[in-house]
């Protein structure tokens, strides 16, 4: 028993000294519960966490039809985008615009008798339109009750895509920008080891140009991201059936920005870590916060009204719709939304460059 005590004390030393346990084991289990509460679970107190713009087009004038819109004005978690009717052309406008969430097509209740609630084909099977599917379903049932059923509900959705995209276009899409931030922000730790064994300020001794030092090392991101980019794009197209509308100038003016953007990013975190655990547990956060609040995976209405504005100052977020946009949509370098997406991931590239150069520090951490 005594050699066990000694043996448990030598274990719990060994990994209580190794800081990446206090993330992973410790901190990031943490970290993954609050941002799910926050995301899923809305805010303490707040009952009215879920609100959804939708509009209302009617197909033709009829008393059920008539109560049935009174009936859904009723509904509190509804915010209606205007009053009155819109033709289903403008009403589609608005959406792809992202200026409401859906609208619903309602039947004249004697020539048609099918409700249709119309989403952006991204948010297909988001949890958004899954409650707005089940709150027209509950409608119906609640306007017929004790009556024959009559009306049906249909979900819809439209793309500026056509109709041959699907959710797993976008998923893939979601996925290659993920890859490529994640190559920016976890492909600077070499710079940590080197410093922390004083290679770097021996390299600054020597001949060698440090500027073309950074940019070989800027070149090495890029030839990973163009891999990684053929690799998934590959996959989502032979596996998936996913099919692209690429425009080659915009596409590679993002991708070029977006590595630049993503590697500064990377500096940044390796300017501000002395060891190596310390730049795998930012690195992480910054990935993971990113991955949850800049619509890779969860549609971004589907974030508190109070997180909303954090998932719009994160770089990724831009990128993700800029990947989107130049390789579903076609999106050329005549849509104003590229260059929105260019400057937030250039103002990124500066300021995270800008500030790494200024808090690196070229001593060895040993000498110091």
């Amino acid at each position: 028993m005594k050699q066990l005590a000694r043996l448990f004390e030598a274990h719990l030393k060994m990994t209580m000294r190794d800081k990446g346990v206090w993330f992973w084991a410790i901190a990031y289990p943490a970290l993954l519960m609050v941002i799910f509460i926050l995301i899923f679970g809305g805010v303490a107190g707040d009952e009215d966490a879920f609100r959804a713009k939708v509009a209302v087009v009617r197909e033709g004038d009829g008393p059920a039809a008539d109560a049935f819109e009174r009936m859904l004005r009723q509904i509190p978690v509804l915010e209606w985008a205007a009053d009155g009717a819109r033709d289903r052309q403008e009403a589609e406008r608005l959406l792809l615009d992202g200026e409401m969430d859906a609208f619903i097509v309602l039947p004249d209740g004697e020539t048609s008798k099918t409700a249709e609630l119309y989403v952006h084909k991204e948010r297909e099977r988001s949890a958004v339109t899954q409650a707005l599917s089940g709150m027209l379903r509950e409608a119906v049932a609640r306007f017929e009750a004790g009556a024959a059923p009559e009306w049906t509900v249909a979900v819809r959705s439209v793309s500026e895509g056509g109709d041959s995209l699907t959710v797993t276009d976008f998923i893939v899409t979601g996925m290659i920008a993920l890859a490529i931030c994640q190559s920016g922000l976890f492909g600077m730790s070499g710079l940590v080891e080197m410093r922390r064994n004083g290679l770097l300020k021996r390299l600054r001794m020597t001949p060698v140009r440090m500027s073309l030092f950074g940019a070989g090392d800027i070149l090495t991101r890029f030839i990973l991201s163009a891999v990684q980019l053929v690799l998934l794009a590959g996959i989502g197209a032979l596996l998936f059936g996913v099919s692209y509308r690429i425009a080659p100038l915009a596409f590679t003016l993002l991708v070029v920005i977006g590595i630049l953007s993503f590697s500064a990013m990377g500096y940044l975190i390796a300017s501000l870590s002395r060891t190596m655990e310390s730049y795998m547990a930012i690195a992480n956060i910054a990935s993971f916060l990113m991955l949850f609040l800049s619509g890779v995976m969860i549609e971004l209405s589907m974030l508190p009204d109070w997180l909303q504005p954090v998932s719009k100052v994160l770089p990724l977020t831009y990128f993700v719709d800029g990947i989107r946009d130049t390789m579903l949509y076609g999106s050329g370098v005549a849509n104003r939304a590229l260059w929105l997406n260019l400057a937030v991931l250039s103002a990124w590239m500066l300021a995270s460059f800008a500030a790494g150069a200024k808090g690196y520090r070229w001593k060895p951490e040993t000498a110091r």
